[in-house]
């Protein structure tokens, strides 16, 4: 029923895309934002349902049966350090877990997420805070559009929580996992210029080997992406299980982890720009947080996390040296300093409760007093 209605969601985008037929990371362009949960012009499954109708498939309001669960909840709240008068950032608003611990701290939160369905649950869910809650739909690699954080105005604290939600990976009809039959879709939001279904059924053999090795690390990549190759060529691929039992039939399945696990993840983060986002939402905070601000982002896989640790150390070093230099020179990019220099791991007892905090990973930069001394 929700593949044959109208909408984002559902509809499979197959017009050509050249960032799409490159396969070229950090080029997907998104359209433009709106400040408010959801877009009332919107023609699809979301605009079909009154927003309330989202939160009553289930009777209770904790977010391990809501929507979501967020990880590493007294982490983050103990580093972002939210306190009255302090506004924080939000990137990756989902539940609203996080925000709600900031706003119980008395901070006024930006909730920020591409998924307008995630904006209608977080919004009835922290309406009670009245308007130190606002949200603002968009991808959070943008965040230098937000209309509160420009100019002279400056954010105290910026969160990126990386990945999907347990929401998003539970909802069959959003296509990001096989567990359940749905659409190859893995869109968290409308904006995406095109679907997991575009990846596959159209993408050079070439490509599909380039992201299945580089984003998610997969050994047998080639193997895979001829094994896709050959059977579009007699029929589409349609459904999240079709493509899983494709990639399960061609490399066999040994141990727990099912073998489609790290291609869904390559075409999802393919379909989202996720490490593009990342890497254009780390410069942007650079503008957004005022001084003594605080960047908080948690990953959830090596690539990521890289990533995250190379900015923040780079840009936290007022020196740089080379063993081919005759001294250390001054780092132009010095504008952080470490409050914690490794990454915060989740306890023993939080992965009981959830155990995909396991591979979460928080690491913490503060940005420096452009007015401090440089070297």
């Amino acid at each position: 029923m929700i593949r044959a209605t109208s909408g984002w969601l559902c509809a499979r985008v197959t017009g050509h895309f050249p960032s799409a037929r490159t396969g070229a990371l950090g080029t997907a362009r998104l359209s433009g934002h709106i400040q408010t949960a959801v877009r009332p012009a919107f023609h699809g499954w979301l605009a079909g349902r009154r927003p309330s109708e989202i939160f009553q498939q289930t009777n209770k309001t904790d977010e391990s049966n809501g929507y979501h669960l967020s990880v590493l909840p007294a982490e983050t709240v103990e580093w972002m350090a939210a306190q009255e008068g302090k506004l924080i950032i939000d990137g990756t608003l989902g539940g609203g877990g996080h925000s709600e611990a900031f706003l119980k701290a008395g901070a006024s939160v930006i909730g920020i997420d591409r998924d307008p369905e995630a904006l209608a649950f977080a919004s009835k869910r922290l309406a009670a805070y009245g308007d130190r809650f606002r949200t603002w739909q968009g991808n959070f690699a943008d965040l230098r559009d937000i209309p509160e954080v420009r100019g002279e105005s400056k954010a105290d604290g910026l969160l990126l929580d990386l990945g999907v939600s347990s929401r998003q990976l539970d909802a069959a009809e959003r296509g990001f996992s096989f567990r359940g039959e749905g659409p190859l879709d893995m869109r968290m939001g409308p904006a995406c210029p095109f679907d997991a279904a575009h990846v596959v059924n159209t993408w050079a053999e070439s490509e599909l080997v380039r992201i299945f090795f580089e984003l998610g690390e997969e050994p047998k990549a080639r193997r895979i992406a001829a094994a896709i190759v050959k059977r579009r060529a007699e029929r589409e691929f349609t459904t999240t299980i079709d493509l899983a039992d494709c990639i399960e039939k061609v490399i066999g399945r040994h141990g727990r982890i099912h073998p489609a696990t790290k291609a869904f993840q390559a075409i999802r983060m393919t379909v989202n720009d996720e490490l593009g986002s990342l890497e254009r939402a780390m410069e942007a905070s650079l503008e957004v947080l005022k001084p003594g601000g605080r960047l908080l982002i948690i990953t959830f896989h090596s690539l990521e996390d890289r990533m995250v640790k190379r900015f923040m150390q780079h840009r936290a070093k007022p020196w740089l040296d080379q063993p081919d230099w005759p001294a250390p020179r001054p780092n132009p990019d010095w504008c952080l300093t470490l409050p914690v220099r490794k990454a915060i791991a989740a306890s023993d007892a939080e992965i009981r409760i959830n155990p995909r905090a396991r591979s979460a990973k928080l690491r913490v930069a503060e940005l420096l007093d452009p007015t401090v001394s440089r070297p």
